[in-house]
């Protein structure tokens, strides 16, 4: 590899949360919209964190139960928004990364994908991020933080938690009653499989 190319950093972390980027190995990405939760709640839970009183994976199925609450202004429920979003996630697939499965949920999208070499998991996060937050402001007529800062990734150590991590994202819509079937979601890697061909 090309000393200019940049390189995977291993842990790190920014806050309360630690990622992890490994370079080219399969990464499930969760970014959510800065309103997705009350802050008094994510406060006290990142306090539980710190403290020890529960774990990453606590405060993690915590995030993941009140996001598919749809709290906030779920703005990525617009159509128009979605489909930046959407739009997004699937320009880049072959170019910065290898996308295997996605939702764009009303507040929240989550997307399993392999950084492509010279590509790293915060350089992927940070184009998606600023790209979608100001196509959407200027479509929706506001400004302000449109993201949370802070995404949630966690990499994928084998091939059983590959599979259970796509059929998670894929069923996300139905777990969270927006639809019946994973297919029926238009804004899914399940619908779009479905229906590229059409």
């Amino acid at each position: 590899m090309s000393s200019d190319l940049p390189q995977a950093k291993g842990w790190y972390g920014r806050s309360y949360l630690p990622h992890f980027d490994g370079g080219e190995i399969p990464q499930f990405i969760t970014i959510r919209l800065a309103d997705s939760l009350p802050q008094n709640i994510l406060e006290r839970w990142r306090q539980e964190l710190a403290h020890d009183k529960i774990t990453d994976a606590d405060f993690r199925r915590r995030v993941e139960h009140y996001l598919d609450q749809s709290y906030g202004s779920c703005v990525l429920g617009d159509e128009r928004v979605a489909k930046i979003v959407r739009d997004n996630l699937l320009h880049f697939d072959g170019v910065k990364y290898r996308l295997h499965a996605w939702v764009v949920m009303p507040n929240h999208i989550h997307f399993l994908a392999v950084p492509k070499e010279g590509h790293t998991l915060a350089e992927i996060v940070h184009s998606c991020k600023s790209f979608t937050a100001h196509e959407a402001n200027n479509i929706l007529s506001r400004s302000g933080r449109f993201w949370f800062p802070e995404p949630f990734d966690r990499y994928i150590r084998n091939y059983e938690h590959f599979e259970k991590t796509c059929s998670y994202i894929e069923n996300n819509p139905v777990k969270a009653k927006l639809c019946k079937k994973p297919s029926d979601w238009p804004f899914s890697s399940a619908h779009f499989r479905l229906n590229k061909n059409k």
